[in-house]
């Protein structure tokens, strides 16, 4: 009885609780907000994205909070009010080209670079701390899972590292299953030849950091759809996709393929909305003509490359 006891938690349970101790600003609520989160993500989804039947009511109580708890003043010392955080502050994806996505389920060594302000742009969640790397689950897409009509196959989610991939595989082993990096590149692989984009995701209350590759689409993923209605979810990869006309033969390949509504067809050429895209890469690879290629644009951020981050770090290190 008493082995059953301490079973009521999963071991992973712990591990995540012990780790959530030892992290900086890290709360007992945010555990809770964590557990709750990793624990009943499917509930967790269906809710924000509006697929749970119980999701307008509350809905209608988180506008009733903001009423009685609405605001607080801006830094600046103005008398101008903003909300609380915005949700994008605690929960959001940064665009992966496929080559970067690469990289993240391929490393091969414990990492942690903090603050990284400048390539993930908000005020919380921005570390990438990697430990165990090589442990990656294959998870059911909670966001596709929400939908009547889903776009397949499911299992495109890819939990990296630890504590995140225990927690996953022992509270939802009939959604999950463990794979080997070389799995994981082959599902992004996959993911990318059916035009779906690539999104690292961090979250406040899995510990600040970095936990997850989401393969989106903009029929399933929540993000996506957050993102067009005005919620800055989603962070630019760093590139935008340019086109060379003496090439491209204005076949709409590209636009039929891109996520973000980003490209269009003008005067028998494809045409890309420089403000709208988020350099997800998709369009260049499927580009029959091999018109269209990513292109750095400092404007839009700095880029995820955990190869050439880990180099700067390494660089930086005293000798």
């Amino acid at each position: 009885m008493k082995t059953q006891g301490w079973r009521l938690f999963h071991p992973s349970t712990w591990s995540f609780f012990k780790e959530g101790r030892c992290t900086e600003d890290y709360s007992l609520f945010d555990f809770l907000h964590g557990y709750f989160y990793g624990r009943w993500t499917y509930l967790y989804i269906a809710l924000g994205t509006g697929e749970h039947p119980l999701a307008p009511k509350l809905a209608r109580l988180y506008r009733l909070y903001s009423s009685i708890f609405p605001q607080r003043r801006s830094g600046n010392g103005s008398a101008e009010y903003k909300t609380k955080q915005n949700i994008a502050d605690s929960y959001h994806g940064k665009v992966v080209p496929l080559e970067s996505a690469t990289q993240l389920v391929t490393v091969h060594e414990s990492v942690t670079i903090k603050n990284l302000e400048q390539v993930i742009p908000y005020s919380r969640a921005r570390d990438i701390i990697l430990k165990n790397p090589e442990h990656i689950i294959a998870l059911d897409c909670p966001c596709r899972s929400a939908r009547a009509n889903p776009c397949l196959p499911l299992d495109v989610c890819l939990i990296v590292g630890e504590p995140f991939a225990a927690f996953v595989a022992g509270h939802h082993p009939q959604r999950s299953r463990w794979i080997t990096s070389a799995e994981a590149v082959e599902i992004l692989r996959a993911e990318d030849e059916r035009g779906h984009a690539h999104h690292a995701f961090f979250k406040d209350a899995m510990l600040g950091r970095f936990y997850a590759i989401c393969n989106c689409c903009a029929c399933c993923c929540g993000a996506i759809h957050a993102h067009h209605n005005g919620t800055p979810m989603l962070a630019s990869s760093g590139f935008i996709s340019t086109v060379d006309e003496d090439l491209c033969i204005g076949c709409g390949d590209c636009s039929d393929f891109c996520q973000f509504f980003a490209l269009t067809l003008s005067d028998g050429h494809a045409a890309i909305d420089k403000e709208l895209c988020m350099g997800c890469g998709v369009c260049v690879s499927h580009c029959p003509q091999e018109a269209l290629a990513l292109e750095r644009v400092a404007a839009k951020g700095e880029p995820l490359e955990i190869a050439r981050l880990l180099q700067v770090f390494e660089e930086s290190l005293p000798h």
